[in-house]
Order: C-alpha cells, then sequence, then structure tokens
C-alpha cells in the first residue's frame, strides 16, 4: 500500500468513526471521544501522506514545524492549508472535541485537498 492510499485509510476510517459513532444531531456531534477518535485518525492521514512526499527527518522526531518548514519550500499554499487542518483536526477535534459537525467537515476537506496534492506530486515525480 502507498502512503496516499494509506492516507486515504485513515480518511475513511475518520468519516466512519463521525458517522457511526459520534451521533451527529443538528449540526452537533454528541460524543466528544469519537470526535476527538476521528480528529486524530484524520491528522494522522495527512501525516502519513506527507511523509511518503517528504521523506525522513534527520535526528529525532518530526513535530509540526518540520512539516510546516518543509512545506513553505515547496507550496504556500499548501502550507496554509496544512495550518488550517493542523488547527481544525489536530487541536480543535483531536484534542479538544469539539462539536461542530461543519468545522469536522472543514477539516476532513482540508485533509483531502492535502492528500490529493501529495498525490499528484508524487505521480508527476
Amino acid at each position: 500500500m502507498t502512503p496516499v492510499q494509506e492516507a486515504k485509510r485513515y480518511i475513511d476510517n475518520a468519516k466512519e468513526i463521525l458517522r457511526d459513532k459520534a451521533r451527529k444531531e443538528e449540526g452537533y456531534y454528541q460524543d466528544a471521544k469519537y470526535v476527538k477518535l476521528a480528529g486524530h485518525a484524520a491528522y494522522t492521514g495527512i501525516l502519513v501522506a506527507l511523509d511518503g512526499l517528504l521523506g525522513k527527518k534527520g535526528k529525532g522526531r518530526k513535530d509540526v514545524d518540520w512539516y510546516k518548514q518543509n512545506l513553505a519550500k515547496l507550496d504556500k499554499r499548501m502550507l496554509n492549508s496544512f495550518v488550517s487542518a493542523y488547527d481544525i483536526l489536530h487541536l480543535s477535534m483531536a484534542y479538544d472535541g469539539i462539536p461542530d459537525a461543519e468545522v469536522a467537515q472543514t477539516g476532513l476537506k482540508r485533509a483531502e485537498s492535502i492528500i490529493d496534492w501529495v498525490e499528484q506530486r508524487t505521480v508527476t515525480a
């Protein structure tokens, strides 16, 4: 399985968690536990895709700043999309469990656009 295929699997899992377990009512998810799991899954999908494109870091663990620095060298617009996805998926959803379904959908759209961007770059490489 390629990194992009794996990343898409993470996004599918996040959507499934929200759809089947988070219980959406009137535009808000009722179970923060599943919002957190979905946010983490979607953000991890982004990182899996980016890892396939950007490769390995020299020493230590990768962190959000490492991804930002490397994306800034490649595409400023995608850097902005990544920062937005990080704020929504990792901070708002995975940590805070924000229940707003529109926010979650925006985060998932950002994740999909980043993964599609990686896929286009790896196809042409």
